[in-house]
């Protein structure tokens, strides 16, 4: 039947080149004779080439061929239609042999300009087993780039809105059984109540899945490209039993940081107990499913002053109340750093004072005093904060933050958060909770006694310094940057602003990290402005329900 279908579109398809239309059918002959949706006709003669944005008919028309394509089963003819036959036709043929999806129809609905979205209904079957399946999903229609044909621009989210570049659909037994993940109290953490946990819950089932005591039912699942990421559930055909999974989480302050990230977004928190190590909170507010709270690698600003600062005063370089001054610029090595715009100088001011006000320019100053090197911040973040390497074992992936030892313009713009600096909320929470007891506790999400796993270690801080760091975020949270954010909540407070600049970007990310009582949060919001516009917020929002 399908073989009949081809035979009377590619005698379509000449009659239509002849009048200058047809191009869906053109793709097909194309696509027929093997060649790519971007390529020409072998031996064909010069085609004028169509320019701009697709029109509605051949939007229209170019999505009713694909989808009628794909229902039918025929991944060759439907990837013809793509900008990326190759992808699609391996992504379309797994969607019958591995998902085990059959019976599926496909009905687009009105087009918004050349976005079509469309509705799924099909039936996943498995040995004996069968289910139906629907979804909704999007397709957007491009010129090619080299024929000027209509095409369906090809990404694996055209598939199923859940997958990202290289991941599939699989039915079948699932790779880990279902857990029941609990907080510290005992209350389930299901994604439905907390939807930023959903990466999180993959990531735990898949490592402690086997050993929580459950059993693998039959589902259809996302399998990720990323193998660290774990596998995301769509449909359960044969339900397993779940093992029971204690998280250090706190479903009060959980609850706080997925209504807090809503507010800007592209935002992701962090919150931990001091006294312990363990992680409290994790959210993200994000497209994807990218846990950016654990896995950030981005320049955290001003926030990485409470490092800097730690190794000024460890090494004898300055004190709290010694003398900072904050000039209106400050040269390195050829480089010129300013402060924030509006920053009045202050050249008496001391070290409590620049660092209350977030001043760039003093910090750079005393990085050029005698005794530093391009090394003492690097082996302040790893002796003193445990930060740069590379062995946290908090129970799922993370980023243990990165500060190496850099020369040149670099050695200063590191020391205010920028140049080769990357961290993380999970690490900026991590230091702020360091900076408060002294102690450095390797972040958990799970107990060590779960697996007994080796935790990270380091050195910590000096009783000084520790008093002088906390004594100086204080006053940050009180009188400086962070007072605005701050000044709702009671009792022992502290907070440390920062704005990244990124390159190619106008806006800087926003970063903010503070604590109150036993709780440190810190959080970031890309393109989220100063410190206290986005991010501050979001931390005091967490700190509040903690």
């Amino acid at each position: 039947m399908r073989r009949g279908v081809k035979a009377a579109l590619v005698g379509g398809v000449f009659t239509a080149m002849v009048g200058g239309a047809g191009f869906g059918a053109y793709t097909l002959v194309n696509g027929v004779n093997g060649v790519s949706g971007n390529g020409g006709s072998p031996g064909a003669g010069p085609v004028a080439v169509k320019t701009g944005p697709p029109g509605g008919d051949e939007v229209r028309r170019t999505a009713r061929k694909f989808l009628a394509a794909w229902a039918e089963g025929d991944a060759g003819q439907a990837a013809a239609y793509t900008n990326d036959p190759k992808t699609a036709s391996s992504a379309l043929t797994g969607y019958r042999k591995d998902a085990h999806l059959t019976k599926v129809r496909l009905t687009p609905r009105r087009a918004s300009g050349t976005r079509v979205p469309f509705d799924v209904s099909a039936t996943v079957s498995y040995k004996g087993r069968s289910k139906p399946f629907a979804y909704d999903s999007a397709l957007t229609v491009v010129r090619g780039r080299t024929t000027g044909r209509p095409l369906v621009d090809w990404s694996s989210a055209v598939l199923h809105p859940s997958l990202e570049k290289g991941d599939t659909l699989v039915t079948g037994e699932a790779p880990a059984p279902p857990i029941r993940a609990v907080d510290r109290a005992g209350v389930v953490l299901r994604e439905k109540e907390y939807p930023s946990l959903g990466p999180v819950l993959g990531q735990l089932r898949k490592k402690y899945g086997r050993n929580a005591g459950g059993r693998a039912g039959v589902e259809l699942y996302v399998r990720h490209a990323d193998e660290e990421a774990g596998t995301h559930a769509l449909l359960t055909l044969a339900k397993g039993r779940p093992g029971k999974l204690r998280t250090t989480l706190s479903a009060a302050v959980q609850k706080a940081a997925e209504r807090a990230v809503l507010r800007y977004d592209d935002s992701s928190v962090v919150a931990v107990k001091p006294s312990t190590g363990e992680v409290l909170a994790v959210a993200n507010n994000r497209t994807d499913s990218w846990n950016a709270a654990f896995l950030g690698k981005v320049a955290p600003g001003s926030t990485m002053k409470i490092v800097t600062a730690a190794m000024l005063i460890d090494k004898g370089v300055t004190k709290a109340g010694g003398a900072a001054p904050c000039p209106a610029t400050a040269t390195w090595q050829s480089q010129t750093f300013h402060n924030l715009k509006g920053m009045a100088p202050n050249e008496s001011a001391t070290f409590a004072e620049s660092f209350a006000r977030s001043c760039n320019t003093a910090f750079v100053k005393l990085v050029d005093e005698e005794g530093l090197t391009d090394a003492s911040l690097t082996e302040e973040a790893r002796n003193g904060f445990g930060l740069g390497r590379d062995d946290w074992k908090v129970g799922i992936p993370s980023f243990d933050g990165s500060v190496p030892a850099s020369a040149g313009p670099d050695r200063a713009a590191n020391a205010i958060g920028q140049g080769q600096v990357q961290m993380s909320p999970l690490n900026m929470a991590s230091v702020t909770a360091t900076a408060m007891t002294g102690t450095f506790r390797q972040p958990v999400i799970v107990p060590r006694s779960l697996d007994d796993r080796e935790l990270a270690t380091a050195r910590g801080l000096p009783a000084a310094t520790v008093t002088q760091l906390r004594q100086m975020m204080r006053r940050t949270a009180v009188s400086g940057t962070g007072a605005r954010t701050m000044a709702s909540l009671t009792g022992d407070i502290g907070a440390k602003t920062g704005s990244a600049e990124v390159d190619g970007r106008q806006t800087s990310d926003s970063w903010f990290t503070g604590y109150r009582g036993d709780v440190a949060a810190a959080a970031m919001t890309q393109r989220g402005g100063h410190g206290g516009d986005a991010a501050g917020p979001i931390v005091a929002d967490v700190l509040r329900a903690g």
